[in-house]
């Protein structure tokens, strides 16, 4: 496979041993997700797609099962690209947190938080994913150092 110009550097990206378990944790983590949107949880992650998205609940939650599935995944098998797969990651998670605001301003319990102070807390978590996602994969330092490699 051929690396066009515009994504070189996100490719084949150093990081240490710690970062590699990180980054590798986290791609579990999605796997889990992803399997439980689309099997034992799927009725709690239905209740927590916000209104205005134009899609059915369940088609919204299946599909974002996917993309989570293969994002773990990604994260485990293609470790040559994961600055590239951190960068989707983090997207990811940012087009994911408007259902956690859904989730604190409609009141939806669901996943043990049943108070707004816990799906308040929750909201103040899903930065610290993107980070995770961004940090582990070396995608931060593969950016800072894009224009070294010309």
């Amino acid at each position: 496979m051929k690396i066009t110009e515009n994504c070189k550097w996100t490719y084949g990206v150093k990081t240490h041993w710690i970062l590699n378990a990180l980054r590798i944790l986290l791609g579990l983590t999605l796997l889990f997700a992803g399997i439980s949107h689309l099997s034992f949880s799927r009725l709690e992650f239905v209740a927590q797609v916000p209104n205005w998205v134009p899609l059915p609940d369940d088609l919204v939650v299946v599909l974002s099962g996917i993309a989570e599935i293969t994002l773990g995944l990604s994260l485990v098998f293609l470790p040559k690209w994961k600055a590239l797969v951190g960068w989707i990651v983090a997207l990811f998670f940012v087009l994911i947190f408007p259902g956690n605001i859904a989730q604190y301003v409609n009141q939806v319990d669901a996943f043990g938080l049943d108070t707004d102070q816990a799906r308040l807390i929750r909201l103040f978590f899903q930065p610290v994913l993107v980070a995770w996602a961004l940090w582990s994969t070396g995608a931060f330092k593969a950016f800072r150092n894009r224009n070294k490699n010309k």
